[in-house]
Parts: C-alpha cells; sequence; structure tokens
C-alpha cells in the first residue's frame, strides 16, 4: 500500500465497516513498531473480522 492510498484506506475503514478511530490508531501505532500492512495488523489484533478482512482487500484490488 502506498502512503498516498492509506488515507483512502482509512476513510474506508471508518466509512464503509465502522471500524473505530482508537482502533486504526491502535493498529498504525503496532505498524510503527512492526511493519506490515495494516489490514493485517487490525486483524491480528482482533480490530477486524475476517469478513471485513476481506472486504478491506477487495476494496484495495478495486482502488
Amino acid at each position: 500500500m502506498t502512503v498516498s492510498t492509506q488515507p483512502h484506506l482509512i476513510r474506508f475503514l471508518q466509512d464503509e465497516l465502522a471500524i473505530s478511530t482508537a482502533s486504526i490508531q491502535v493498529a498504525l501505532k503496532h505498524s510503527e513498531q512492526d511493519p506490515g500492512p495494516l489490514p493485517m495488523i487490525l486483524w491480528q489484533y482482533g480490530l477486524v473480522t475476517l469478513e471485513q478482512l476481506e472486504q478491506i482487500y477487495d476494496w484495495m484490488e478495486a482502488a
């Protein structure tokens, strides 16, 4: 994911999947310490379901 895509991804997470800002901030903080794709970090920490993870990757593929 490019840096320019990340704001769009965050907007998608908040608007379409109703992921809280706090959850996104937790994932972003963890991604600084342990770099990896934001969607996977959200899932690893239980902040999104597997179904939501699939929706995120579908959205990213279409974007």
